[in-house]
């Protein structure tokens, strides 16, 4: 008795846990269900000798993905299509405009950090575009301020047109000068591949805070940055370490005379260039995750209309509602006790289910919920074989008590058996599908693990417990009269 009571708490308190999770974190759903944006790029190459395979897709999709997850943003799915296409899908309100913008940059910035050496006779060259860049920058954020302060004060459309495209022909010339410094430097063998870690670090100024990036190499990196280092230490010229991020210098420095003899050693750098916050960890993702192979360029921008996402979710709502109803009559009328334990146990089933998902969380999409409603089915099975095992042994004349516990316990294998085969099967669709299927797969697999649970121990515990009243201890309360 003390055991079935102390079983009894644990389940209701998964209930009250579940129910206060779902109340708190509700379920997060997919692009085809809420609406959304989706962004649709493509994969090239300038070189007309290089082919692009479907590893090389796969190679800029992973990278994609990793930079998408680095900048937070949750419920997104990133998934291959065709032979040079990669499709990056935003779930939640289509006017999430500045989330949009930060995934473009994310996905089209190729992020191929160098280091490099200022070549030699190029001062003259490099102070002169160094005091244009310092210029536009000026113009160039004063411009910005001036631009949001027009938002903010919500002027004619017309003044803002002139004033974006101000800052837009700034941020070309701008672009243009720190292509034309990177030119003045040679490049070494010391790239973002040489990179251990990139951490984006604010760094208080006299006008407020800018931020740098704190770079750490890997041993053979923090050994060629030595080496490089050492080269321009002191240098009579006046000679510079620069940082060429996609062709554009975005940080030189100069090297003390003090470190002629080994260079900068310790395996460390830092980044200085008056990045914004939002510069600075976008930057950081980039290099924390890698340049992209290959080119990309955004093809299509769209919003995916919630309209949609409500009808599905209308229809699918419907469906299993009717489902369930009729899963729950049926139930009742052919195993009568049973079947009214089944359905409990199928209620707090569907409860820990959606509670998993939201705790995970799981992002539900169409493929996931028809994940979900199998598995519901297959919880369904093992209460079915459950009561059939009962019954036949009810049949051959045993005890309740016994034909009960005899039920469970000749069930056990078969259920066993037919959940862990659908497991293997969720691994292996999880691994190798796509991100739909994948969708499909997790929301399958939890859903079969939990069954074990509900079907096994949820079951077993309630019906034992009736069974201790005795006015509940009658055959006709299991079977048809015999």
């Amino acid at each position: 008795m003390a055991r079935q009571q102390g079983m009894l708490a644990l389940i209701l308190a998964l209930v009250l846990a579940a129910s206060g999770l779902l109340t708190y974190k509700p379920l997060q759903l997919g692009l085809d269900l809420q609406g959304g944006s989706q962004l649709t790029a493509r994969t090239f190459s300038d070189d007309p000798a290089v082919v692009i395979d479907a590893d090389g897709l796969n190679a800029v999709k992973e990278v994609v993905r990793r930079r998408i997850d680095g900048l937070g943003l949750s419920q997104t799915t990133v998934q291959v299509a065709g032979k040079d296409k990669i499709i990056v899908q935003l779930p939640g309100s289509g006017e999430q405009q500045a989330d949009l913008d930060r995934a473009a940059r994310q996905i089209t910035q190729k992020a191929f950090l160098q280091f490099t050496v200022q070549q030699a006779d190029s001062t003259e060259q490099y102070d002169e575009f160094n005091a244009q860049r310092a210029r536009l920058r000026a113009l160039l954020s004063r411009e910005l301020a001036n631009l949001q302060g027009a938002e903010d004060t919500a002027l004619n459309a017309a003044t803002l047109a002139q004033s974006r495209e101000r800052a837009t022909s700034l941020a070309v010339e701008l672009d243009a000068v720190e292509r034309s410094i990177a030119t003045l430097f040679d490049s070494r063998a010391l790239t973002g591949e040489d990179l251990s870690r990139a951490i984006a670090a604010p760094v208080p100024e006299s006008n407020g805070l800018s931020y740098q990036l704190n770079l750490t190499f890997t041993p053979k990196g923090g050994q060629t940055f030595a080496d490089i280092t050492k080269e321009v230490a002191g240098d009579p010229e006046g000679r510079r370490i620069g940082i060429v991020l996609d062709g554009r210098s975005i940080s030189e420095a100069t090297v003390g005379a003090e470190f002629r003899a080994a260079g900068i050693t310790g395996g460390g750098a830092r980044i200085t260039g008056n990045f914004s916050e939002a510069e600075a960890r976008n930057l950081e993702v980039q290099l924390q995750v890698g340049s992209l192979p290959y080119d990309v360029e955004i093809l299509e921008s769209r919003s995916v209309g919630a309209s949609l996402g409500a009808d599905n979710v209308r229809r699918s709502l419907a469906a299993a509602l009717s489902g369930l109803l009729l899963v729950a009559l049926f139930m009742v009328v052919v195993y009568r006790l049973p079947g009214v334990v089944a359905v409990i146990a199928l209620s707090i089933y569907a409860l820990l289910n959606l509670s998993v998902y939201a705790l995970i969380p799981v992002v539900l999409t169409l493929p996931g919920i028809a994940g979900f409603i199998l598995s519901f089915g297959m919880a369904l099975d093992a209460n079915v074989l459950i009561s059939e095992r009962t019954r036949e042994e009810l049949r051959a004349g045993n005890s309740l008590y016994r034909s009960v516990e005899a039920g469970f316990n000749r069930a056990f294998s078969s259920i066993l058996d037919g959940n862990v085969t659908t497991l293997i099967s969720c691994v292996v669709l999880g691994y190798l599908g796509s991100g739909l299927v994948r969708g499909f797969a997790i929301t399958l697999g939890i859903g079969v693990a939990l069954s074990m649970f509900t079907a096994l121990t949820c079951s077993r515990t309630l019906l034992r417990l009736l069974l201790m009243y005795s006015g509940l201890r009658q055959l006709r309360f299991f079977m048809a009269a015999r």
